[in-house]
């Protein structure tokens, strides 16, 4: 076995690459109840960096290893097997620090993946594709032929977004903040796509015409918020799950208030504490099934290994990125696909 080693951080800063660094640690045997797992790829989401420079709304205590998400295959278990096997790929729980090669972790808390998959692709799992996903199911009664809007098309949450509603017959307008983002969206299968401006109202009504759009959803905040607003007809919501602008959402009282436009967050985290084992199971059981079809799929800008991490958050910090930046810690690290 290689040198066990995590990306730690004891500190967080405006800086989130200064903070973070591989350290080599003691690997102890599982305990009872427990599997070895290594790990082999976990995602650099942006509520990553943001923990790193502590402006996330859940903070661990310090110090910590990095990384909220991954997948992994057995190597050892250690009492009652709940089902797997050494040699199964497993979906790691949530907040269990994946930026590490090896992880001792409950061996109920393991949910077991197909092995022909693309480790990859299923390391983002738990937290993308579940945010794209109920936020066009929870939010607002969509049926097939409805129209919603987004900004920060090119996002990962954005093409799950993008994905699923076409899987479920929802029309979407794409709205990107760089014109060199539109491509990398249409690539992606998206029909409409729009650089955000104070005149996306108008140039969304040239393309729908009078068809009601009721929900749109926010990742950028600040006037773009607005601008989204402005988009729906009245009655119509918008849900924010992130800020990339680094502002906080702004709506004018003239589109709150006399079109009575209903503006809400999402955090998934939140989701989870309230929904039963049940319906997260079943959400988790669709979402894979439609990974290892081929239905959801997200770009991947670039790999990296454990003992580069500090440059992979630099490189998901980076706002003009059009894929996802992935850890895999025993692996080889690899070009944009």
């Amino acid at each position: 076995m290689s040198t066990p080693k995590h990306a730690r951080y004891e500190s967080r800063g405006p800086v989130p690459h200064d903070v973070i660094h591989p350290v080599q640690f003691e690997l102890a045997d599982p305990a009872e109840g427990e599997c070895r797992v290594v790990v082999l790829a976990a995602p650099v989401n942006p509520s990553d960096v943001l923990t790193l420079t502590g402006e996330y709304g859940q903070l661990p205590p310090l110090p910590a290893v990095g990384g909220n998400e991954g997948v992994g295959r057995v190597e050892q278990i250690q009492g009652q097997a709940h089902g797997l096997a050494e040699g199964d790929i497993v979906l790691l729980p949530v907040g269990c620090g994946s930026w590490s090669t090896h992880l001792n972790l409950p061996t109920k808390a393991l949910v077991k993946l197909p092995h022909d998959v693309d480790p990859v692709q299923l390391s983002m799992l738990t937290v993308n594709p579940p945010t794209a996903a109920l936020m066009l199911s929870d939010i607002v009664d969509l049926q097939p032929g409805d129209w919603v809007v987004q900004n920060a098309a090119n996002s990962a949450v954005g093409g799950y977004l993008l994905q699923l509603a076409r899987k479920r017959g929802i029309n979407v307008l794409n709205v990107v903040r760089r014109s060199s983002a539109v491509e990398a969206v249409r690539q992606a299968g998206g029909e409409h796509v729009l650089v955000d401006a104070d005149d996306l109202p108008k140039r969304v009504r040239d393309l729908v015409g009078d068809v009601p759009v009721r929900l749109a959803v926010d990742c950028v905040g600040g006037v773009h918020t607005e601008h989204l607003a402005r988009c729906l007809v009245p009655g119509g919501t918008v849900v924010n799950y992130g800020a990339m602008s680094g502002d906080r959402c702004m709506i004018s009282p003239r589109y709150l208030v006399f079109n009575d436009i209903h503006l809400r967050g999402f955090w998934l985290a939140q989701w989870f504490r309230q929904a039963s084992p049940e319906r997260r199971q079943a959400l988790f059981a669709e979402l894979a099934g439609l990974v290892a079809d081929g239905t959801l799929h997200a770009r991947i800008q670039a790999s990296y290994g454990i003992e580069h991490v500090r440059d992979a958050i630099q490189a998901a910090a980076s706002g003009a990125r059009d894929g996802k930046i992935v850890i895999e810690p025993n692996g080889p690290s690899r070009a944009a696909i």
